[in-house]
């Protein structure tokens, strides 16, 4: 038995918290408040109520919206600058995972000289440290996919060389995970996230990393996120859905600094990176069947996935098939089932180069696999998955 847990962010968790921040001691006077470049916090009023509570906390801020679906070095370094500009100390995110990314990174590269590049450690990237500490920041998530709101990590693109890479930044000061925030996420998406944070904890549960205090989160996500998931999915509106699927994200957040994601990830972000309109949790849901098969045919860890299986609606599971068994059917149930690579312009000739830019770019995952993937296994896994 041996684990780290050394998670210090403070997590308000439940309906209406949003309305708790203004109590909070907050880490600055001016907070550079970073958006997405589309109009969901505005519309659902998310922006709003953040704003109120900015007000009554007394703290100044500057709303930065230029942050892209899957985010880019380019717009990580424009954040940076006007944060520089209007003298911001610490730094608020407020939507879904590339919000939350995106600051995890801008709060590093405010005071740290260089590219972004300069400080990553895979494909491209220089591997230097940090020579300062990044600002606080707090996450303020509207979905539920990521689990960033609690981690230290901050994914991003960079488009010269189609790599999409985990940027290791600094825990969050602060997170508030609302669920009343969420309701208006659409069922697709819903969906979509539900399934990223799904196959981080999954993912957790068969890695070489996976210990005594992961399995709890990780289980107990898997198990949430089976039972809730279809509810929120079918109804937006149903808020006990949306808060057991947030609470399991949050987990799902807690694993991946507990424990590790495996190459099911980097295999996807070889698949967005190249085609940065695919949703990133549409395109694990894509390869997931044939990437856990591979594992399920290698029998190195059947009781794993007898336990997942178990805890996703099979309480008889005798046999790691089940666990197929039971992903299938959610998947269904979800309605994301018949998802196609093609739809997103993938198509087979590529498999080699995502195989090769996923091993180069993210291999660090490879290595939380119980058993090495070679080129050949990753390739053999995009074409079972293609449609």
């Amino acid at each position: 038995m041996s684990y780290i847990w050394n998670i210090p962010t403070k997590v308000l968790f439940g309906a209406g918290m949003l309305s708790e921040l203004h109590k909070e001691v907050m880490p600055g006077k001016k907070a550079l408040l970073v958006i997405s470049g589309g109009k969901s916090v505005i519309r659902n009023g998310a922006l709003e109520k953040t704003e109120k509570e900015l007000h009554a906390a007394g703290i100044d801020y500057i709303v930065f919206n230029k942050i892209q679906p899957n985010p880019i070095e380019e717009n990580i370094m424009e954040g940076v600058a006007v944060l520089k500009e209007n003298g911001c100390d610490f730094v608020i995110g407020l939507g879904g995972g590339s919000v939350l990314d995106s600051v995890t990174v801008i709060s590093a590269m405010a005071v740290n000289d260089g590219t972004v590049w300069d400080y990553m450690q895979g494909g491209h990237g220089k591997g230097k440290s940090f020579k300062n500490k990044p600002l606080p920041y707090i996450e303020i998530t509207t979905s539920a996919g990521t689990g960033s709101e609690v981690d230290r990590w901050g994914v991003v693109t960079n488009p010269e060389y189609n790599e999409k890479i985990g940027f290791q930044g600094d825990y969050p000061y602060l997170a508030v995970v609302d669920p009343e925030l969420m309701l208006s996420v659409p069922a697709d998406y819903t969906a979509f996230q539900g399934f990223d944070a799904l196959f981080h904890s999954t993912e957790g549960y068969i890695s070489r990393c996976c210990n005594e205090m992961s399995e709890v989160v990780e289980l107990s996500a898997i198990s949430n996120i089976a039972s809730y998931l279809p509810r929120a999915v079918k109804d937006g509106s149903d808020l006990e859905a949306r808060t057991n699927v947030a609470f399991a994200n949050t987990m799902s957040g807690y694993s991946m600094e507990v424990s590790s994601c495996t190459s099911e990830h980097s295999l996807e972000h070889a698949m967005s990176a190249f085609h940065p309109k695919l949703p990133h949790g549409a395109g694990l849901i894509m390869i997931s069947i044939a990437y856990y098969r591979f594992f399920i045919e290698k029998h190195i860890c059947d009781e794993r996935f007898i336990d997942m299986a178990k805890v996703m609606g099979m309480p008889d599971a005798k046999a790691p098939e089940d666990f197929i068994t039971a992903l299938e059917n959610l998947q269904k149930t979800c309605g994301v089932d018949n998802l196609r690579m093609s739809d997103y312009g993938i198509t087979p000739d590529e498999f080699k180069v995502l195989a090769e830019n996923a091993k180069s770019s993210m291999g660090g995952l490879f290595l939380c696999d119980r058993i090495e993937l070679s080129i050949d296994d990753c390739i053999s896994i995009y074409e079972k998955s293609y449609r």
